[in-house]
């Protein structure tokens, strides 16, 4: 699936990176915990988060993770936005939240790591 495929079915907003949504996504996992992103998910990525804040980037960035979705309206700080834009991370947002989010894109063929 391609990132744009993601702002599309969940109505997002694209914060930085609008020049990759045509990059292609793998999976998807949906967490607030980085650890467990950490240990669990796969290589070319989309995460869904509701959690704000620099280590989301970095953990992305790690795991060579294209794209991250922070849902209930949650916005990045500017900080955020200029590391997102610097490691080549598209940044959407959504007011769904983490559970329909996730729901929508498993319906649509995005399964988890």
């Amino acid at each position: 699936m391609k990132i744009s495929q993601v702002q599309s079915l969940l109505n997002a907003h694209v914060l930085c990176g609008e020049e990759h949504l045509e990059t292609e996504v793998h999976s998807a996992c949906g967490s607030d915990m980085m650890s467990d992103v950490l240990a669990y998910v796969k290589n070319q990525a989309v995460l869904l988060t509701g959690l704000v804040n620099p280590q989301v980037i970095k953990t992305a960035e790690m795991m060579d993770m294209r794209c991250i979705v922070f849902v209930r309206n949650k916005k990045p700080s500017p900080q955020m936005l200029e590391m997102a834009d610097d490691v080549g991370i598209t940044l959407l947002a959504t007011a769904e939240t983490l559970f329909t989010a996730c729901g929508v894109l498993y319906d649509n063929g995005l399964r988890g790591s």
